[in-house]
């Protein structure tokens, strides 16, 4: 993916769920992920225009979508709906993406917000992006 960006463009990381969409931004290097915000989802088009938005800001040159395979690498309905996430997308978006295993995300990300005494409330109004975070990051490092 990295070599289909153009110079100083930014990956934008999805967490999609089925009620909200978890989103993190790269920095321009392609180093770090930093939480950005969560889409509350309604139709479709309304999240697109949201993420149209941020593409066009932010300078996104692709996507990395979290992928939420089984523990045992198998795929179940939840990969069937990010995938079909996934095709709508390209409908509207002439951006590379790639779908990356986000086994184990919001575990890890709950697990670093109850170290830090997070409350239950405030966990809840930033698990999605910062799960987001985590998935990029993830990807970030391979690339």
């Amino acid at each position: 993916m990295k070599g289909r960006l153009k110079p100083r463009q930014r990956l934008l990381g999805m967490d999609p769920g089925t009620k909200t969409i978890g989103l993190a931004l790269s920095d321009t290097t392609l180093m770090i992920a930093t939480p950005m915000e969560i889409i509350r989802r309604k139709r479709f088009k309304d999240d697109v225009a949201r993420i149209q938005q941020i593409v066009e800001e932010q300078n996104v040159g692709g996507f990395v979508i979290g992928w939420p395979v089984n523990m045992d690498g198998s795929e179940g309905p939840r990969c069937q709906s990010v995938r079909a996430f996934s095709e709508n997308l390209a409908k509207f978006f002439d951006l590379p993406q790639t779908l990356w295993d986000e086994r184990l995300s919001t575990s890890a990300v709950e697990r670093t917000l109850l170290e830090a005494d997070s409350s239950r409330a405030k966990r809840k109004d930033v698990i999605d992006k910062m799960a987001a975070a985590y998935i990029l990051q993830g990807a970030l490092h391979a690339i």
